[in-house]
């Protein structure tokens, strides 16, 4: 196998699986080159809780793409979810030294923003910048160049657990990867499935994975609330466990060769033969109850994701919609029922701007994965960042210094 600077590759650590993508940089964008999937047997609600587990995940979904791709993978950018992520607004007010605003003066406002105490626990992620003010004029995406005296910097801060952000760099150091940025699983999502206007306008991503329910609410092309809710399509399917009275794999196979959201949509006779626990027998049940705990399920998340955006001040600001991936958006009826919750137009956010294996991975359970190769292309990664070494020494020292670079 060769290895090749020319590859950028996400390696996606999800509480069902480990998706690893490699995309070949091109003239036109990236080219998916290669995919490996395997059953993520380590994680619980985005937390690494098993480190063998999670590494020997790691090893063979990277040895599946490696050999897809033909070439030998070297540095990844790895996703961060969890209900460990938290986030908060911040402001940053400099004067700006030569009259007219540089690059060093916009570090220097970002900076400010970003000098808040955190508890010792945690770990700034990512500095967003939302938006910056010179001297009374606001609403400006780079100030670069511009004249003025005073520059302020309104930007959104995203802090984590920094035991996460440690184990994951390690499952990865451990199976032979440099980690070069790791990278907030809703920005991730974000890049792979909303259009420019959709941020802009105002929209909501929702990326419902297997333990972790992830929210982003753009407003005016950047992030401006995030919210992580440990409800996924586990849950689902462990609820129709216990209702049907059925093994968790079988309950995986109901859910979606019947499943559907709304249960007045299935007709009240109509019957699906379900295994027993044990496996030996099977048992008449009706669809339509089926979906009854299915639904109840997907209504309580859509409540939690509500009151969430209540939260972030910004429902009244939502001009594009709600938008859907990640694995459970692909049960049917799910975009129906968050279209009469928020009273607001629905889709279901497939991966794009990619080429080569367009195809394969065009399905919202790679939007993570396809997005973290969006981010590694169109983005420097992290100067002071470097996922090799002193782990333990080197992380906090580096993740404080994490900026995204929007400009």
């Amino acid at each position: 196998m060769r290895s090749n600077g020319n590859m950028v590759v996400g390696v996606d650590i999800g509480t069902t699986k480990v998706c690893a993508i490699i995309g070949k940089k091109s003239a036109d964008g990236i080219d998916v080159v290669g995919i490996g999937v395997q059953p993520s047997l380590g994680l619980r609600k985005g937390m690494i809780i098993d480190l063998e587990a999670t590494m020997d995940s790691i090893r063979r979904a990277v040895k599946e793409a490696e050999k897809m791709a033909g070439y030998e993978i070297e540095t990844v950018y790895t996703g961060i979810s969890g209900a460990h992520i938290k986030s908060f607004n911040s402001h940053g007010v400099v004067v700006v030294k030569s009259k007219e605003v540089k690059r060093s003066d916009i570090k220097r406002a970002i900076d400010a923003a970003r000098a808040v105490t955190i508890p010792v626990d945690r770990e700034i992620i990512h500095v967003l910048p939302k938006e910056f003010i010179v001297d009374d004029q606001g609403g400006i995406r780079d100030p670069l160049g511009m004249s003025g005296m005073r520059l302020e910097a309104k930007v959104h801060v995203v802090t984590g657990a920094v035991a996460s952000a440690r184990n994951i760099i390690k499952c990865a150091n451990q199976t032979g990867l440099d980690v070069k940025d790791i990278v907030l699983q809703q920005l991730a999502s974000s890049e792979a499935v909303l259009s420019k206007d959709e941020k802009e306008l105002g929209g909501i991503l929702v990326d419902i994975g297997g333990g972790t329910t992830d929210i982003a609410v753009f407003i005016k092309g950047s992030i401006g609330y995030i919210s992580v809710i440990p409800i996924g399509g586990n849950h689902f399917t462990s609820d129709i466990a216990i209702g049907l009275r059925t093994s968790i794999k079988e309950a995986e196979r109901v859910k979606k060769e019947y499943g559907y959201a709304t249960a007045s949509s299935v007709k009240r006779d109509e019957k699906i033969q379900v295994m027993s626990v044990d496996g030996r027998e099977t048992r008449t049940v009706s669809r339509r109850m089926l979906c009854e705990i299915i639904e109840s399920r997907a209504e309580e998340l859509f409540q939690l994701i509500q009151s969430e955006i209540l939260k972030s001040e910004f429902a009244e600001l939502i001009g594009s919609g709600i938008i859907l991936t990640g694995g459970a958006s692909m049960l049917p009826g799910i975009k129906e029922m968050a279209e009469r919750i928020f009273k607001l137009p629905g889709r279901i956010g497939y991966p794009q701007w990619v080429k080569g294996l367009e195809d394969v991975v065009n399905n919202p359970i790679y939007a993570t994965g396809v997005g973290l190769l969006l981010y590694g292309n169109g983005k420097k990664p992290n100067a002071n960042f470097n996922g090799k070494g002193n782990l333990f020494n080197t992380i906090v020292k580096t993740m404080g210094g994490w900026v995204l670079e929007v400009f």
